[in-house]
């Protein structure tokens, strides 16, 4: 959907819907139609608050739900139309994803090695247990461990350190893009800074993809070159990671944003904090428009021009 034809589309979501039937008449519409597009070697961020959608989508997108409708293509390639268990490896393998919560995804009854070379067996990228064990040291060397952790098992570690293995994991395999759910929101704060500058040395290194998903509006703008609000299954904004922080146009978006504290306390004191309250349907369609290039905004044809008068004010 975007006009730049210079940057290689890795991922293309297009008009994606996931719906869930709770009981046997109510229907949550948990991803309503959306669609975006992620460049070769970039970071998406995706906010919004719990329940709006986005770890829904992260799910789709590598193929752990069946989406409702729509279709979702990885490098080219349509994904839930790959039916070959070669294809479906392959697929695995250039695509993973960094859970939550950092011990609930690693078993706990392995040890770090074999949690890390797992990938590396399924997928036959070492012809000997030495080289395995070389490349899982190399990994733990990579994001911040030593080769003696591998002797041990998730439990010995911090909620960090167990990060850090997670991102291990996913790297063992050399994957092209990763989707990264919430990946510091169980980590303290003093960690989370070091997990996130791991990512981005991570991605400067190898020319990693992320689709970063979050509910820190500061700290995605922190990580993404681009960012996408989700509210209620919607994608409500998509723009530029400053233009999002900066100037947003979707009232969904400045209610995060005034939300989001500074280390001030007489403006704390001060500030204006206010709720979103979506405004009535009616007759006229609402959908993502371009406002401006590179700067998407879910709302009416009409709206449009104060929008435009709105950015220009900024």
């Amino acid at each position: 959907m975007s006009q730049d034809t210079k940057r290689k589309k890795i991922l293309e979501v297009k008009n994606l819907k996931q719906y869930f039937n709770v009981g046997t008449k109510n229907e949550v519409k948990a991803i309503d139609d959306i669609s975006f597009d992620i460049y070769e070697g970039e970071t998406l961020g995706l906010v919004g608050e719990s329940g709006c959608g986005k770890t829904t989508t992260g799910r789709a997108i590598i193929r752990l739900y069946d989406p409702t409708d729509g279709e979702i293509y990885f490098d080219g390639t349509e994904v839930h139309s790959l039916n070959g268990r070669k294809e479906q490896l392959d697929f695995r393998k250039d695509m993973q994803m960094i859970f939550q919560d950092p011990y609930a995804s690693l078993n706990p009854r392995m040890k770090v090695r074999d949690i890390i070379a797992e990938g590396i067996k399924i997928h036959k990228l070492a012809n000997s247990e030495e080289e395995i064990d070389a490349r899982v040291e190399e990994l733990l060397e990579l994001v911040g461990l030593n080769k003696d952790h591998s002797s041990r098992y998730p439990h010995e570690f911090s909620g960090g350190q167990r990060q850090r293995i997670g991102i291990a994991r996913a790297l063992a395999v050399d994957p092209k893009m990763i989707v990264a759910d919430e990946p510091i929101s169980a980590l303290d704060v003093s960690i989370q800074a070091q997990v996130v500058n791991l990512l981005m040395e991570l991605q400067e290194k190898q020319n990693l993809t992320f689709l970063f998903i979050a509910h820190d509006l500061s700290m995605v703008k922190y990580i993404s070159n681009r960012i996408g609000v989700m509210y209620f299954g919607k994608l409500v904004e998509l723009a530029p990671a400053d233009d999002v922080y900066n100037k947003p146009l979707h009232p969904y978006t400045e209610s995060l944003l005034s939300a989001i504290p500074l280390p001030d306390p007489d403006y704390e004191r001060s500030r204006t904090r206010f709720a979103y309250t979506p405004r009535p349907s009616n007759s006229e369609e609402e959908k993502l428009r371009e406002i401006a290039p590179e700067h998407f905004v879910y709302c009416r044809e009409s709206d449009v021009p104060k929008l435009q008068e709105k950015l220009a004010k900024y």
